[in-house]
């Protein structure tokens, strides 16, 4: 009888966490079953017998039937999900799927809230968003034990500056804004006011900026700083096969975040399948299965995923645009690399959206990848496409630094599209290297593609590449019609600057010079600058 009071003693703790009802979750340990139950407000409650906390502790391992899964493919067992994993985090043991189970995700406002290693094996999980309580919530969230706190004491940052005055525990991901100013003020059918100035950057202990991920901005005034702690240990995802039943909302501008999502650096993701079914005449968008964001170092590889089906609504100007729908999402995310992945559909099917949009972003990689797309919104600093075929939306891009294109194939209107709505910049330089651009319209091919009228303010000075480096370039231009003047370098950005009577209220910084080392061009037709010869006469062009 003693002994037995000692263990329940010693087996009686709670554990609240989360900022809302649907990932809160209170676990108690005393002499009855094992069992998930919820509370009045949602929040789930998890009795774990002493006899099974002993066996998952000797175990060092947890699975989604300890906790009352049934994968079936018919019972909902999301509260079971959620209470495996949030025993899981409490003890800082891994969590396996059954294998081979199938388990049923409805719409019901939880979220699964991942602190450590898990193992989705060859288990199937069937997303249903046909009725959903809250499009906003994703369905498992991998987090930080750690938390972000506010940095005092700092009011202006420059360009590239290389500390900050600040000590620290470790390495922090820093991210700083100045609600003064606005930036990235959208042209278009998509038009908006624009985002505050933002930033984000990883720094030591001592407050040293990380060389490869600069700060971009000057910050003349900071409204918002806030620093979060980098987790030293890798977090991984493995196996896994989803599918989402698509939800049948009207189409709007009602972004579903009904996915995986990443907030905790350092995360693989490997091996994992996402596939959508039930689209039909109307659909909302979808914000990225695989959401990353406030983080840094996280590796997504050996990964298939879905392109989502192209719904269109009126647009911001009043008139029909397509809406953006994404499986890849990348949000204020540093050194994010996708290796090895690709998609279901057709990466050239136009029915079907470009996988990923990212903005706030630093250091992006695709490498071995088959995509529809690469793309930049409000900005990427670095970004390297290697080994890779991009289908019919290409790349698309603005921001800064170094571009790196090698050994890929892009079937596209131009081999690089710098982002008219955002101002078709890049300041920095793009370097192509053995690549093969196979142009979607022969008629407008292009190797650097963009408008920019001079007479809208985006916030910042637009740039053109300063240098851009071609070597080893291989246009299949084939299939031209007979009244094909051959490929050009640049689109034609402004067909209304003619001559020296066009006047840019803000001046575009032009291109310096090209670059050009072995250059077939299939048509057998010369490599033209541009369309518009005026707007690019100062532009240098060598050739070898």
């Amino acid at each position: 009888m003693k002994h037995r009071l000692l263990i329940l003693v010693f087996f009686s703790f709670s554990l609240a966490y989360g900022q809302s009802n649907s990932t809160s979750a209170t676990i108690t340990s005393n002499n009855s079953k094992t069992e998930v139950s919820t509370g009045d407000k949602g929040e789930l409650l998890i009795n774990v017998s002493p006899q099974d906390l002993q066996k998952f502790q000797k175990n060092k391992q947890v699975s989604y039937s300890d906790f009352g899964a049934v994968g079936d493919g018919k019972t909902d067992d999301i509260d079971a999900i959620a209470a495996t994993h949030a025993f899981a985090n409490q003890y800082q043991i891994p969590v396996k799927a059954n294998s081979k189970a199938k388990y049923y995700i409805g719409g019901k406002g939880r979220t699964v809230v991942v602190q450590t290693n898990t193992d989705f094996g060859d288990a199937s999980f069937m997303i249903d968003d046909t009725q959903v309580e809250n499009r906003n919530l994703p369905v498992f969230m991998v987090s930080s034990t750690l938390k972000s706190f506010k940095l005092k004491g700092i009011s202006t940052l420059q360009k590239n500056q290389e500390k900050i005055d600040v000590s620290l525990s470790g390495p922090h991901l820093v991210t700083v804004s100045n609600a003064t100013v606005k930036q990235y003020i959208r042209f278009g059918a998509n038009q908006n006011s624009g985002k505050a100035q933002t930033d984000i950057f990883i720094v030591d202990k001592h407050g040293y900026v990380d060389a490869k991920a600069p700060i971009i901005w000057d910050f003349n005034t900071i409204t918002d700083m806030t620093a979060l702690p980098m987790d030293s240990t890798i977090l991984t995802l493995k196996g896994g096969r989803f599918t989402t039943i698509a939800n049948k909302e009207n189409a709007k501008y009602n972004y579903y975040s009904r996915g995986i999502s990443i907030r905790r650096s350092n995360v693989v993701v490997e091996g994992l399948e996402h596939r959508i079914i039930g689209e039909g005449e109307n659909g909302a968008p979808y914000g990225g299965f695989i959401n990353i964001g406030d983080c840094a170092n996280v590796t997504v590889k050996n990964t298939l995923l879905t392109g989502h089906k192209v719904y269109r609504t009126i647009g911001a100007a009043g008139v029909p645009v397509s809406m953006g729908t994404y499986d890849l999402s990348v949000n204020k995310a540093l050194n994010v690399s996708f290796i090895n992945c690709s998609q279901t559909n057709n990466i050239n099917d136009s029915t079907y959206w470009g996988i990923l949009g990212s903005n706030y972003s630093k250091n992006l990689l695709y490498d071995g990848c088959s995509f529809s797309r690469f793309d930049a919104h409000m900005g990427v600093a670095n970004a390297t496409i290697r080994n890779s075929t991009l289908g019919h939306q290409g790349i698309n891009a603005i921001g800064g630094g170094k571009f790196l294109l090698e050994n890929s194939t892009i079937y596209s209107r131009h081999l690089i599209n710098l982002r008219p709505d955002y101002g078709s910049t890049w300041q920095g330089e793009i370097m192509i290297r053995n690549c093969t651009f196979v142009p979607s319209n022969v008629q407008m091919a292009s190797l650097i593609g963009g408008s920019y009228s001079g007479q809208h303010d985006f916030g910042y000075t637009c740039y053109m590449p300063e240098k851009i480096t071609i070597e080893n370039l291989r246009i299949d231009d084939k299939k031209s019609p007979s009244d094909y003047n051959g490929p050009a370098i640049f689109a034609n950005f402004n067909p209304k600057m003619m001559n020296e009577t066009y006047q840019e209220k803000f001046p575009y910084v032009k291109t310096k010079e090209v670059n050009i080392k072995n250059l077939i061009i299939l048509s057998g037709k010369p490599l033209r600058i541009s369309d518009n010869t005026y707007m690019f006469r100062d532009v240098k062009v060598n050739k070898e």
